[in-house]
């Protein structure tokens, strides 16, 4: 993770505003005056989902955290990140230090490997003999071809040495192979394949890199799955399998749905259900949710009938804190839940069914089961209270204690509330007396907490927000094929939406190469620089100018028709707020003049990628 990255990890764009301006909650957004010119009507706002901000009114632009600091304050975006990183309490030398530098080119190099092998492993699946029986199992499962190509499933034969070998045909040193956990070291320090006769899900980060490999035995092996070991750059802890192909949808459907399973994630996607991810058989971690967090508040959790009761209550505590992000400069223990409204639902799974059975067999009964799923407070409530003896004065006062501390992490007074009142009608106790306990509970935890976080803070750090992929993508062909700085000229800095990419790009257009842009940079965008200039891309576009020109064209349409989309998203959210708070009319009509000139300029870029599409095909005639 960049210097960058960790500033935008740790700080919230409503904490940071607010410190400015005083924001209030306006639908899943918040409003304000703007803090950049005078106005009496807001017309700025601030989008928690996206940690964006944006000013309709004179201003008329936006931007991400770095950008508000850089406009509030008057600096650039150097003192911009010198700011926030002290208030975000990260070290800039100490992310930034030749040991960074080399780190980040390692973890480069293992994606490198990655990729190569979930390629060659995906060959041997679809076009060898040897991949038959992996054929046969996948299309016994019920996985279409497309399914199988969109996920790049392969196969690893039944060879002590087939990747170690192909992989060192292309160039790659044992030592990097056994880095990326592909191989297995024997004690006299030969090393052979750690996937043999195994059906392979490549698994791969939120930007779609290749981080590590599932295996699934095709024979008697134990175990029956096997996932790459710990390396650079996979940390089972902190993988979600299929969150490349869920992102978009659990942003646009505002839910995410958590299996545990890789066949449960591909026969969910294949039947259209693609918000679903899978936590590869292991416990719901902060990691996991870091990630989740910054698509959607709302989670399902698809849980077995046995032990679903035991998950949950095991869960809930730290589900419930981690689904919430806190500020670090409230020492992790003020929670801003009203901010968030973050929600986590239970699905219980039917007896001995798992989601590929269901979906398969019936995927209404999986959309049903979506539709019913309970709130998890409310499911750990009825759990708990279920095995408990209500004649019993003792039993009671044990569920309580069990339940204290999950009600007291409810910092919304009204959710608290009625949590409180429904325990109290279970429990069949007077609501008054359950309300003095929580009340007397809520002053020695608090205490204690303040106590414990004074003498050393660990801030719980909110979702993370990195860098656009295809931002990332556009720089680094820029950066690495000057030629094609010419075909550059329709991309404008607003294009991009993190500022890191917005500042690189405009100094990149007033440098003559590369060695005067990198004396414009200090140590951090030096860094991020060097991470761009070592991306891998693929032969084909290496070989080819006119692909690289293809490219980057396509690369200039798709920035500019995502930034009109975006803009046409906030504008329809805004026109729904103004008129729901009795917006003025003249603020409503300028919403709808923007709204206009968006469509065109929307349909403007689709005409033009209609055109490049049919030149493509023609010329591939």
């Amino acid at each position: 993770m960049s210097v960058i990255d960790d500033v935008k990890q740790r700080l919230d764009i409503v904490q940071v505003v607010s410190e400015y301006t005083n924001l209030q909650k306006s639908g899943r957004s918040y409003k304000a005056l703007c803090p950049f010119h005078s106005e009496k009507t807001p017309s700025f706002f601030v989008f928690p989902e996206r940690q964006s901000w944006h000013c309709f009114g004179a201003c008329g632009t936006g931007g991400d955290i770095f950008s508000f600091i850089m406009k509030k304050e008057g600096v650039d975006f150097t003192q911009a990140l010198h700011l926030l990183a002290n208030k975000a309490g990260v070290s800039l030398v100490a992310l930034t230090t030749p040991e960074k530098q080399t780190q980040n080119k390692e973890r480069e190099r293992l994606f490198e490997i990655n990729e190569a092998a979930a390629e060659y492993y995906h060959h041997l699946l679809l076009n060898t003999s040897v991949g038959e029986i992996a054929r046969n199992y996948v299309a016994k499962r019920g996985l279409s071809p497309e399914t199988i190509k969109s996920f790049q499933l392969g196969f690893a034969p039944d060879g002590w040495e087939t990747i170690k070998q192909y992989l060192k045909g292309k160039g790659y040193e044992e030592a990097d192979l056994l880095a990326a956990g592909l191989l297995v070291e024997r004690d006299d320090k030969n090393s052979y394949d750690r996937f043999r006769s195994r059906l392979i899900f490549p698994i791969r980060n939120i930007q779609g890199k290749a981080i590590g490999f599932g295996g699934r035995a095709l024979d008697d092996s134990l175990p029956k799955y096997l996932n790459s070991p710990q390396t650079p750059v996979f940390d089972k802890s902190s993988s979600l399998y299929g969150i490349d192909h869920a992102k978009i949808a659990a942003r646009q459907k505002d839910q995410a749905v958590i299996v545990e399973g890789y066949m449960d994630v591909l026969t969910a996607h294949q039947h259209g259900y693609d918000n679903v991810v899978a936590s590869m058989g292991t416990s719901m971690t902060d990691k996991q949710l870091a990630i989740l967090k910054n698509l959607t508040k709302n989670l399902i959790l698809a849980l077995d009938a046995d032990t679903a009761g035991e998950e949950a209550i095991s869960r809930s505590g730290e589900m419930i804190d981690k689904m919430l992000p806190v500020p670090p400069s409230f020492y992790g223990w003020v929670k801003y839940e009203d901010a968030h409204n973050a929600e986590v639902k239970i699905l219980v799974l039917p007896q001995n069914k798992d989601p590929d059975d269901i979906i398969k067999e019936d995927d209404s009964q999986w959309q049903k089961l979506i539709i019913d799923a309970k709130p998890m407070i409310g499911f750990i409530l009825e759990t708990v209270i279920a095995k408990v003896d209500l004649a019993s004065a003792r039993d009671k006062s044990l569920a309580v204690e069990k339940l204290l501390p999950l009600l007291f992490e409810m910092h919304d007074p009204l959710r608290q509330a009625h949590y409180v009142e429904r325990l109290a009608k279970l429990l069949k106790i007077d609501e008054r007396i359950l309300v003095d306990t929580l009340r007397r509970f809520s002053i020695i935890e608090r205490k204690r907490k303040t106590t414990k976080n004074m003498k050393a803070y660990t801030p719980i750090v909110p979702a993370i927000i990195s860098s656009s992929p295809l931002e990332q993508y556009c720089l680094a062909l820029l950066l690495q094929y000057p030629e094609l700085k010419a075909e550059s000229a329709g991309l404008s800095p607003d294009y991009f939406e993190s500022s890191e990419n917005k500042v690189l790009f405009v100094k990149w257009k007033q440098s003559d190469d590369l060695a005067s842009l990198e004396n414009r940079l200090d140590s951090a965008l030096q860094e991020y620089l060097q991470s761009l200039m070592s991306r891998v891309f693929p032969p084909t576009l290496k070989e080819s100018e006119a692909i690289r020109r293809e490219t980057i064209d396509d690369c200039v349409l798709r920035l500019q028709e995502r930034r009109l989309r975006n803009l046409e998203v906030e504008k329809q959210e805004l026109l729904a707020i103004e008129a729901e708070t009795g917006g003025t009319a003249a603020q409503l009509a300028k919403l709808e003049e923007q709204g206009l000139e968006v469509s065109k300029q929307l349909r403007e870029v689709f005409t033009k990628q209609k055109h490049r599409r049919q030149l493509a095909r023609r010329d591939g005639q």
